[in-house]
């Protein structure tokens, strides 16, 4: 890169605080540092008397820093057992509780409380896990606590519930609609460090991407559909930038429920929710580091520390911080990352815990841009670029930062009730720069033809929202049931200033000779502000949900949300006459209705239903909003879980059903410039899915899923063509306990059907296909020692060429090669 056009942003803050929590990490030697290691999940042998139980409790606490709460009336006068062999620190926690009367019940943050037992239903108490020596532990039981965590387990599942499709508590089996989890293992197995790149990685979702990280032109799809709603730890936020710039260090999984999910989000289209579950604070210290470097001069420092903050351990407390710097395969292209998380919870009382946190994320881009180059030259024929090509000006940038700022209060009630109360403050800053070479054809014989598209962009979003809920059982005609009730709002405001657009006065954005191009002509264009906007969105709806449970093997799950919506602009130019403009929603009912009925232990069938509502900001040829989508929602299948639910597998199929489809009309416009588009009436989806995750057998994990949806309007036309139809993923690992000290190798395969884009290139009816295609990713992983460890990935092993978009040449990341250092303390 030419020196002298580099583009440096100013010292942020971020900066300085990241630096120095990483360094915090290195160093490991403040107060958390005498507290005992967090507990290992793998097997050890265990030589231990029979002795009082809390003596017995406190050894294995000492001996695996696996955290037990115990109050010394609970045990007092209870004996433990001997216990010899090789088992796992939950195992060993079980044979000392058996015959007790006691439970042991899974927090949060992955420690465990002892309590007298308390009955149960046979839905919820019959744990059929088996006692390490064969025979089964009928009296103990294990249960998850609000938050199910999957730090830790090594799994790439999870056997604790979730929420984010009813707000009930359910399992993967319990749910009636189709879910992935992609887990903190699964993550760090893959190294994956972006949002946008563990949705690759999800079964039935498709990362459409037309230029760099940032750019508003990437898309995420599901069942042949926009995914538009995102949440944090169950909030729904606002925006794209979650799948575009953010970073995963902050959380410990990634949920994904596929398909309509309006009883919470309220608003939505019915492709699928994607839920981050942030990381919560450790019982137990425990404090990692790590150092990558990689291909292309990728290189990353990541520290996570955690633990009690005084001596009961009521108050704990979590810090996270990573700072990363590369370039790419696309020339002129650098990206700088900075990420900071804190949070720290407390427990006011034994049943109440106040959790607050923080978490900032600063990523620029320079010589970022919005798409590849064009797919045509100027004769028609099909461009052939190199991948290293870029279609930025050297001075074209993208700079972001996102600030969440949370708190949440919980609370438990002696009827098994409980209520939480959250809030999240997400304010978002972006300035972007735009020049990218994507305007007219090129003339492959002289040079000439392309032109930048300029234009710039900057503003400082504020949403806040919150969430309000109770959950717990109740009885009803000599049986137990489950009930949630719970109020959600959100409000958004957005002031950005408006600029003279794509065409700048007195600006010539022409390229003479793009072969002798490298990005620093023509220089920036002046991009006077012409005015100011103002939107600002509120959004708000009452939910309940129950699950009916008139037998045993059947749950009637049933729910409905009445949401009110509305959006007010004013568009205030410095010359002209101010427009206003206000929309609303209200009193909008969306019910949701689903069945679950098991067959046996380990296999149940399920159905769901619910409706579609979505107000839509995408503009017809006369700038006119089209009117809300709307739409219902059906899907089927069978679920199985396996081995105390370490092993999910599921098959699912759905029909979509919608009115008002936004589908853009090809090089046409809106009176404002942006993509016009039309209202597709009749539009129907169908599809089916294979999803399979977990252990299949001890040190063998594998996540894996196969996916086919096609969506067509009312009179059979293909939608949304630059979307695959068609989607298979397999990332495996296996642990070989007998090299070293466990070797853990694995690999995946990411395959899609063929995607094409039609009325294209200068004639404007010319079609570019992107045949089907695979990749192959490798993995490997080995222990130095207890607390060090390397890892090695190896992606696009064959180098595969591919477009990850039918729209320009922008080509998916060549083979490439990750190497980190992890070490734990």
């Amino acid at each position: 890169m030419n020196q002298s056009n580099k583009i440096r942003r100013p010292a942020h803050p971020l900066h300085r605080l990241s630096s120095f929590a990483l360094a915090l990490g290195v160093i490991a030697g403040g107060a958390w540092a005498q507290a005992p290691a967090p507990a290992d999940s793998a097997a050890v042998e265990w030589r231990q008397p029979a002795q009082p139980l809390g003596s017995a409790l406190t050894a294995l606490a000492v001996h695996t820093g696996l955290l037990v709460g115990v109050d010394a009336e609970v045990v007092r006068g209870k004996q433990a057992p001997a216990i010899q062999g090789r088992y796992t620190p939950r195992q060993a926690l079980l044979l000392l509780l058996e015959g007790s009367g006691l439970e042991a019940v899974r927090g949060a943050s992955g420690g465990y409380t002892v309590r007298a037992a308390a009955p149960a239903p046979r839905a919820e108490a019959a744990n059929d896990e088996q006692h390490p020596s064969g025979g089964s532990l009928e009296t103990v039981t294990v249960t998850a606590g609000r938050d199910t965590i999957t730090e830790g387990t090594g799994s790439f599942t999870t056997d604790g519930p979730i929420s984010t499709a009813t707000r009930l508590p359910l399992t993967l089996r319990e749910t009636p609609q189709s879910v992935t989890v992609i887990t903190r293992q699964r993550m760090e197995d893959q190294s994956i460090r972006q949002i946008g790149d563990v949705l690759r990685q999800t079964t039935g979702l498709s990362f459409v991407q037309n230029g760099n990280a940032g750019s508003d032109g990437n898309s995420v799809y599901s069942r042949g559909f926009l995914v538009e709603n995102y949440q944090v730890d169950g909030i729904p936020q606002t925006g794209s930038w979650l799948t575009q710039t953010g970073d995963l260090a902050p959380y410990d999984r990634v949920e994904v429920i596929r398909g309509a999910t309006g009883l919470l989000n309220g608003v939505g289209t019915p492709a699928a929710t994607v839920n981050l579950v942030r990381k919560r604070p450790t019982q137990a210290f425990q404090a990692h580091a790590s150092i990558s470097a990689g291909s292309w001069n990728y290189y990353r420092g990541e520290v996570d520390i955690g633990g009690p903050l005084n001596e009961a351990g009521t108050v704990r407390g979590r810090i996270v911080a990573a700072v990363q710097d590369n370039e790419s395969w696309i020339d002129r292209y650098e990206e700088k990352k900075q990420i900071f998380y804190g949070i720290v919870e407390a427990d006011l009382t034994s049943a109440t815990r106040l959790t607050a946190g923080l978490d900032l994320q600063q990523h620029d881009n320079d010589g970022a841009a919005r798409s590849g180059l064009p797919l045509f030259y100027s004769d028609g024929a099909e461009s052939h670029f190199d991948r290293s090509q870029s279609a930025a000006a050297s001075w074209a940038h993208s700079y972001q930062d996102q600030r969440q700022f949370f708190v949440s209060l919980d609370h438990r009630f002696d009827n098994g009730w409980s209520a939480h109360a959250g809030f999240n403050q997400s304010k978002r800053s972006y300035d972007d720069v735009l020049g990218y070479a994507m305007r007219g054809y090129l003339n492959r014989a002289t040079g000439a033809g392309l032109s930048l598209w300029t234009n710039k962009w900057n503003s400082d979003p504020v949403q806040n929202a919150a969430d309000f809920y109770a959950t717990g059982p109740f009885e009803m005609f000599g049986r137990r049931h489950e009930l949630v009730v719970g109020y959600n709002i959100s409000r958004t405001k957005d002031q950005p200033p408006t600029y003279a657009g794509w065409s700048p006065p007195n600006y010539n954005g022409a390229i003479p000779n793009f072969y002798l191009w490298n990005g620093d002509y023509p220089l920036e264009p002046f991009n006077p502000q012409t005015g100011n906007s103002e939107t600002a969105t509120n959004q708000s709806g009452l939910y309940a949900t129950t699950r009916l449970r008139p037998t045993d093997a059947l749950s009637v799950i049933l729910g409905a949300r009445v949401s009110d919506w509305s959006e007010k602009t004013r568009r205030i130019p410095f010359a002209g006459k101010a427009t206003f403009g206000s929309r609303s929603e209200n009193g909008v009912v969306t019910p949701y209705a689903g069945l679950v009925y098991d067959l046996s232990d380990h296999w149940s069938v399920y159905t769901s239903y619910t409706d579609i509502f979505k107000p839509q900001t995408n503009k017809d040829l006369s700038g006119n909003n089209l009117a809300p989508l709307e739409g219902i929602a059906y899907e089927a299948g069978v679920k199985g879980s396996f081995y105390n639910d370490q092993l999910n597998l599921s098959a699912a199929v759905f029909q979509i059903e919608q009115d008002n489809l936004a589908v853009v009309i090809p090089n046409q416009f809106a009176p404002d410039g942006s993509a016009a588009y039309r209202a597709a009436q009749g539009t129907k989806s169908r599809g089916y899915e294979f999803e399979a995750a977990g252990e299949v057998m001890p040190g063998w994990q594998i996540g894996s899923g196969f996916s086919r949806s096609v969506a067509r309007d009312a009179a059979g036309v293909r939608l949304n063509t630059q979307v695959p139809n068609g989607l298979f993923k397999l990332f495996t690992t296996y642990r070989i306990a007998g090299i070293g000290n466990g070797l853990v190798v694995g690999g995946g395969v990411n395959w899609q059907s063929e995607t094409y884009t039609s009325n294209l290139g200068p004639s404007g009816k010319a079609r570019f296909t992107q045949p089907s295609y695979a990749t192959l990713d490798l993995m490997a992983r080995y222990p130095i020692s207890k607390s060090l460890s390397v890892s090695v990935a190896l992606n696009n092993v064959f180098d595969k060429t591919y477009y990850t978009s039918t729209s320009s040449s922008f080509y998916g990341a060549p083979r490439n090669l990750l190497v980190t250092l992890r070490g734990s303390f």
